[in-house]
């Protein structure tokens, strides 16, 4: 008994501080119990949404500073205050290679970099890859104010996994913000339901 209750006291106190240094914390049933995005950002994109008459009920991050090995884009749902879904996304390659560690960001045409800022997500299209579907991305920063130029698209490919596969690196994209085929269906059903343009923030 003695054990036992040293060993909660442990557990909980390690959960106490992983939360305290910003990490996620999930259940077995991989529910996200702690956000990993901050409340400064959060603020801000319900800030931005208002002030450019864009959904003010959801927004996706994509935080490029985590490995894409593990979750790192997260829905984010302005009414019930937490994130209701993660999910691996590849960044753009830079014609390096297609498992690459280091993550560089570019808005330059043809470089297969990816771009920082925040997105209006546009019209949903047909897409050559995964699910045959994608949906325009818009560049509202000059960081990224190329990118519908580029054909930047939030689009989904096979060989991009449901669930986490660190230590190992999702496959590289050329630019997009590339899921699995799961991951864009459920976001396909969430941005069917909205009537203005959703914001997505890629940043590192």
């Amino acid at each position: 008994m003695r054990f036992s209750f040293l060993k909660s006291v442990s557990l909980i106190g390690f959960l106490i501080l992983i939360q305290g240094c910003g990490f996620e914390v999930k259940s077995q049933t991989n529910q996200v119990l702690t956000p990993v995005i901050s409340n400064k950002k959060i603020v801000e994109a319900k800030r931005f949404t208002r002030a450019n008459k864009m959904d003010t009920t959801i927004a996706i991050f994509v935080d490029m500073s985590i490995h894409s090995g593990k979750y790192r884009m997260f829905v984010w749902s302005f009414e019930l205050e937490k994130i209701i879904n993660s999910s691996l996304c590849a960044h753009g390659s830079c014609d390096a290679s297609f498992y690459s560690e280091e993550v560089r960001f570019s808005n330059v045409s043809e470089s297969h970099c990816s771009s920082v800022g925040k997105y209006k997500i546009g019209k949903r299209g047909y897409s050559n890859w995964g699910t045959h579907f994608n949906y325009k991305l818009h560049g509202l920063e000059k960081t990224n104010n190329n990118a519908y130029k580029r054909v930047i698209v939030l689009h989904s490919f096979e060989q991009v996994e449901d669930t986490e596969v660190y230590p190992e690196h999702t496959m590289d994209s050329w630019g997009c913000p590339m899921v699995s085929n799961n991951t864009l269906i459920y976001l396909d059903t969430v941005l069917k339901k909205v009537k203005q343009p959703v914001l997505l923030w890629l940043y590192k």
